[in-house]
């Protein structure tokens, strides 16, 4: 992840504001609010203004994947370049989808707001979406799950990290 985040950074910087690449970033899959939050660090963007960017930016994206993450996978099922694709959605949903199921709400906030690989807003909105959680439960879940996670990633990026960045 850092070196997807010092790519942006270093590519998008001569081009947009900080605050703009922060935003940019945080909004990618994969990156998100963890990236967002380390690009602002790296290129010095005050934490509360960065916090702020990082959690819309994170946050913008997931009304849309929740509403129509369930069409875009049936289709991409049926379209024979992207089958793969959609089985690796398919099977990232069977992997979790019993701890998701199992602990509801507070499954899909840990899922979504503990920093590890592979998870974040991005994916457990797709999983909430495969598994036909209800929508309104399902984004008021990541909205607590992104900030659990920008907690996290505020002391690892301005505390820990950032210490040893400036």
């Amino acid at each position: 992840m850092e070196s997807l985040v010092t790519f942006f950074t270093s590519t998008l910087s001569g081009v947009l504001s900080s605050e703009a690449v922060t935003f940019i970033i945080s909004m990618l899959p994969v990156l998100e609010l963890r990236g967002g939050l380390l690009a602002a660090s790296i290129m010095k963007v005050p934490y509360i203004k960065a916090l702020i960017i990082c959690i819309i930016g994170n946050l913008l994206p997931i009304p849309f994947v929740l509403l129509f993450i369930e069409r875009i996978v049936i289709w991409m099922e049926h379209f024979g370049p992207t089958k793969g694709i959609a089985m690796v959605f398919r099977s990232k949903v069977d992997k979790h989808r019993a701890e998701i199921e199992k602990y509801d709400f507070w499954g899909l906030t840990l899922f979504v707001g503990i920093p590890l690989p592979g998870t974040g807003a991005w994916t457990g909105s797709i999983v909430a979406g495969l598994i036909r959680m209800n929508r309104k439960k399902a984004f008021a879940s990541i909205i607590v799950g992104v900030l659990l996670a920008s907690v996290i990633m505020s002391i690892i990026s301005y505390g820990v990290l950032g210490a040893v960045i400036h």
